[in-house]
């Protein structure tokens, strides 16, 4: 049917949380630093939570089925590992930068070294968000009732993923990477 048994809600989840733990671990053996983990964590968390709110705050407004079943689970884990994918590529960025000044035990050091590793994304992000937003749109206006749900959902996360790859993880690697001394 168009909705899914309580097991399979469980089951995915899990999966979401699990993948969410195995991200943090990922990025931080990747990177070195548990702060890059906490800001790809938060922005997929971000990215998922925004995803359920604005199909549940569209269900029954839009024309077409926003139940959560199978294709919005694989939309939803499709969306981490597209946001996830963007906000690696921003994390070696900064990683590249902090190589150039490893000195960046001080917040406007830091800053402005994020600051120049994002502007120097920020053309393949806009670019990748585009193209792959188009897409998503032509899916979503042509492709049949089936793949409605799915390219919505999808629709939602480019956007978003995009977005919480730039304004939400980089600000967390920021926020925890200052100091107790700094922040009083």
């Amino acid at each position: 049917g168009p909705t899914i048994a309580d097991d399979i809600k469980t089951s995915a989840v899990w999966a979401i949380l699990l993948s969410l733990a195995a991200v943090f671990f990922y990025i931080y053996i990747r990177f070195k630093r548990w702060q890059f983990g906490m800001g790809a964590m938060v922005a997929l968390l971000h990215d998922v939570l925004i995803l359920l709110s604005l199909f549940s705050i569209f269900n029954g407004i839009l024309p077409f089925s926003l139940d959560i079943d199978q294709q919005f689970i694989a939309a939803v884990l499709t969306v981490m590992g597209y946001s996830m994918n963007d906000t690696v590529v921003v994390f070696d960025r900064i990683r590249e930068e902090i190589g150039v000044n490893p000195d960046l035990g001080n917040k406007p050091l830091m800053i402005k070294t994020i600051n120049e590793s994002i502007n120097h994304t920020m053309s393949r992000t806009v670019m990748t968000a585009t193209t792959v937003f188009l897409v998503v749109t032509v899916l979503l206006f042509f492709g049949g009732d089936v793949l409605r749900g799915f390219s919505f959902a999808m629709f939602i996360g480019v956007v978003f993923g995009a977005y919480s790859s730039i304004f939400v993880a980089a600000p967390i690697v920021i926020d925890l990477g200052s100091s107790k001394k700094e922040k009083k």
